[in-house]
């Protein structure tokens, strides 16, 4: 859900009571002996918490659920005459805003030069140099129905008059923000090996088309006010999401002598402000997204454990994002805190099986009884780059077509697979669901 004319958030806007609604309760706490301070059943506060949930919950027609904006206040009572002891007024605590939120999250998107020169073939049919909407297509359904979706862009854009390049230092079209967009992304984190990879000109330009496009991003900056550790914030209906953004390295590029604040690299310490100053701004939840570990490996590495052992516990980060592996590596839950440790390629000319598996995670928050937000449920979708097209395909949703070619469909069972193999959600699955196979 993004803020007015796609930049950040609006402030948050907090009611009060009129005072001779106010006046109206002291009155009847007066006179009511035997009132009590309990909410009713029905109240809000006394619903518990479900610890599991399903892709049920998006509604039955796959429109984001609806979100109810009114507030709850008790009835003044007035023309009802006093109240006795046999008869006890009781009141309904005010409620506002949503009592729950979803997320998404999303793999990789490293566009090798094959899959530009596709776009640029999809372009054709459109008038257009390059057209990356027909691979993120299919996956629009899976991002449109949450809250807040928010992908990993892995490379900065070739700056205005180069030329567009490949591995080992990209530089993509501009089109591909267009499609990122048009797939119902809010927003990118952006810190990555290859944020450097052109320099500052292609970190601007990317920046720009993404608030053209009206994306919010974060983990890179074109100014000291814009970065330095400073969160993005998405507001759903009053409730603030905070998301930072850091990588381990930046493939032997150095980061700029004179603006330090223009790429997040991963440091502990550093982390952990940031995370407590987002909390202080008004954050009720806090999601850290790293960009780490060894490539093509499917284990967390050792410094993926140690960085979240110096960072967890941590009443401030509630939700941590991994990406870089370029193949799909488990979810656990540590000192309490969830941890998606990798979510493979979205989309990317990576053609071993592995590296076409993807991962789309959406997240479920609720706040407790104290109104304190939290993860309680992520549901793994699997995904699978389709070549040559390079489509990014659901895979469960897809094998529900029945006029699916049967060799996709053996691609699309296999990719299944593999991806609960490593995910082994029985370990967590008081909290993670992954889509169930056809």
């Amino acid at each position: 859900m993004r803020g007015d004319e796609g930049g950040r958030p609006r402030a948050v806007r907090i009611g009060v009571l009129s005072g001779s609604l106010v006046v109206t309760i002291v009155a009847l706490l007066l006179v009511a002996a035997t009132l009590t301070d309990e909410p009713s059943a029905e109240s809000v506060g006394s619903t518990p918490i479900s610890r599991r949930w399903s892709s049920s919950s998006w509604g039955a027609d796959g429109a984001r659920p609806h979100r109810a904006s009114s507030t709850t206040t008790p009835e003044s009572g007035r023309g009802a005459g006093p109240a006795s002891a046999a008869t006890p007024v009781t009141s309904e605590p005010a409620v506002t805003g949503p009592q729950s939120i979803t997320l998404a999250f999303g793999g990789d998107i490293l566009p090798h030069m094959p899959l530009n020169d596709r776009a640029a073939a999809y372009g054709t049919d459109v008038g257009a140099a390059y057209d990356y909407r027909p691979m993120f297509d299919p996956l629009a359904p899976v991002v449109s129905e949450v809250d807040v979706a928010v992908c990993h862009m892995e490379v900065p854009l070739a700056p205005p008059g180069e030329r567009v390049t490949s591995y080992p230092s990209f530089g993509a079209p501009a089109e591909l923000v267009d499609a990122i967009a048009a797939a119902g992304y809010d927003g990118c984190t952006t810190a990555s090996n290859h944020s450097l990879d052109r320099g500052r000109a292609g970190l601007d330009h990317l920046l720009d088309r993404f608030d053209g496009a009206g994306l919010l991003h974060n983990g890179t900056a074109r100014t000291a006010e814009e970065g330095g550790g400073r969160a993005t914030f998405y507001e759903v209906e009053g409730i603030r999401v905070a998301n930072l953004s850091y990588a381990y390295d930046f493939n032997g590029y150095r980061i700029p002598a004179d603006a330090p604040w223009s790429v997040n690299q991963i440091d502990v310490a550093a982390i952990g402000e940031a995370a407590s100053r987002a909390r202080l701004e008004g954050a009720d939840l806090v999601v850290l997204s790293l960009h780490w570990g060894d490539e093509y490996v499917h284990e967390p590495s050792a410094y993926q454990r140690d960085v979240v052992r110096g960072l967890l516990p941590s009443d401030d980060i509630d939700l941590i994002v991994g990406h870089h592996a370029h193949v799909i590596q488990p979810i656990e839950v540590v000192e309490g805190t969830p941890v998606v440790f990798g979510l493979g390629n979205q989309v990317s000319n990576q053609s071993q099986p592995p590296r076409r598996d993807g991962l789309t995670v959406r997240v479920r928050a609720e706040p407790d009884d104290n109104g304190t937000w939290s993860v309680v449920g992520i549901e793994a979708v699997p995904t699978y780059v389709d070549r040559p097209g390079y489509r990014i395909l659901p895979v469960v949703r897809t094998l529900t077509d029945p006029g699916l070619p049967e060799g996709l469909r053996a691609e699309l069972q296999a990719s299944y697979d593999r991806t609960a193999a490593v995910l082994a959600v029985d370990d967590v699955a008081w909290l993670v669901s992954l889509e169930p196979r056809p």
